[in-house]
């Protein structure tokens, strides 16, 4: 029957396309990016899932008073397997992010072009691909009148590219009786070109803004200010400091260690010869999971008084944005495991366990416990001019995640070894 499926998958070529070049054309924009939300993509994607077989289709809206329509919309498409004690979830979101500046773009972002066996657009890989493939795989077991052991469920989500809070994240706090510890989750949203990287484990995120306040004076009187651009140049110097305090290693990770770098940088005065009142800077901080933000935090504020006090200035400190990452899984976890057979009998690639410097939803996921890996075969071109996706990427995606659905096995019970 496996094979009878990947055959099946491998037809659905032109299907896959029609719904890249439609999913494309409805720009789901999150109101923090400067849109309106997935609402329209999202009746678009009921509409089409509603043609197929699946036994429930259910929406979750998160109430959002910043779009038009008050509501960010999540979409469950359930396919019932031989038996509904466990659930596969394979997780996308819609909503895509801006195209950025066109002139950098060969063709319309939001119009699919084709050449070849690539599709260009906005959306066709991050998070198209994948949803796509998700859809196909269960396209094809409908086709072939085939249940696999298990339920596997589609799940559609908002928000995932402004930090997920009307949608994964929503859903975990306001249906907890959604996922069973049972489940387990693939979300084909990472990997690379290769496509044998299996990604568990995340870096905390911690970034920060600084507001560093001296006193406006004239360039050629330096003495009558305070410069607040030489006590935060004098500030960033010593924030690399952390990178000897949090040195540990974890082989895991594309970048082994934790990392902390300066980004933007702001001015505040329009005269080249004035020195500013204030001076603006971010700081960016991903750190193994070992880390705790607590204690990070605590560092840098000592740091903080420490340039204060020689610069005479006053340093504001605000958080960006701050996430704190569950453990790596267990390299004996089940969805590995089922992943990296995935990989190999689809496309005959072995795949690997990595950690991730980026960020995804699939961390709230396990924070909760539950198992979650993220896989795809990408090109990492989702935020990038002329992202661009590949059929055959997404056709191998596609058996992949069929053949997790064949193989996800009954949960062991334990068996007491307590004496009477």
């Amino acid at each position: 029957m496996q094979n009878k499926i990947f055959k099946k998958i491998d037809s659905q070529l032109d299907c896959a396309v029609k719904l890249q070049e439609n999913l494309t054309a409805i720009a789901a924009i999150g109101p923090s990016n400067g849109g309106d939300g997935e609402f329209e993509k999202a009746n678009y994607l009921e509409s089409e899932l509603k043609k197929l077989k699946f036994d429930e289709i259910k929406r979750i809206d998160a109430p959002d008073e910043n779009v038009k329509s008050g509501v960010r919309p999540n979409l469950i498409a359930r396919y019932k397997g031989e038996n509904s004690d466990r659930t596969f979830w394979i997780m996308t979101h819609i909503d895509v992010v801006p195209a950025g500046n066109l002139e950098l773009w060969k063709t319309d972002p939001f119009k699919v072009h084709r050449e070849g066996n690539k599709l260009y657009g906005r959306g066709v890989e991050d998070n198209q691909q994948g949803m796509i493939a998700s859809i196909v795989a269960v396209k094809s077991m409908m086709d072939e009148g085939y249940r696999p052991p298990f339920d596997i469920a589609l799940l559609f989500v908002a928000d995932e590219e402004t930090g997920s809070k009307y949608g994964i994240q929503y859903l975990l706090k306001n249906n907890p009786k959604l996922f069973s510890k049972k489940d387990v989750f693939l979300v084909p949203d990472g990997g690379n070109a290769k496509g044998n990287s299996i990604e568990i484990a995340e870096k905390s995120i911690l970034r920060l803004k600084f507001t560093v306040i001296g006193k406006q004076c004239h360039a050629a009187t330096p003495t009558s200010g305070i410069n607040p651009v030489n006590a935060s140049s004098k500030l960033v110097c010593k924030l690399s400091s952390l990178y000897q305090e949090y040195d540990l290693k974890n082989d895991i990770f594309d970048i082994p260690t934790s990392t902390f770098e300066p980004t933007i940088r702001k001015g505040h005065t329009a005269s080249p010869n004035t020195i500013p009142e204030k001076d603006i800077f971010y700081f960016d901080c991903r750190l193994i999971p070992a880390y705790d933000l607590n204690k990070v935090m605590s560092s840098i504020k000592s740091i903080v008084k420490q340039i204060e006090q020689e610069t005479k200035t006053k340093i504001e400190i605000e958080t960006d944005r701050r996430v704190q990452v569950p453990p790596p899984l267990p390299l004996d976890s089940e969805i590995i495991s089922l992943a990296k057979n995935a990989v190999k009998a689809a496309c005959n690639i072995d795949a690997f366990p990595v950690g991730i410097s980026g960020g995804s939803a699939a961390k709230y996921i396990n924070e909760k416990g539950f198992q979650a890996v993220l896989y795809g075969k990408v090109h990492r071109l989702g935020h990038c001019p002329n992202e661009c996706s590949t059929l055959d990427n997404l056709m191998d995606e596609s058996k992949i995640m069929a053949h997790v659905a064949f193989n996800v096995k009954p949960v062991k019970k334990k068996v007491s070894c307590l004496k009477k």
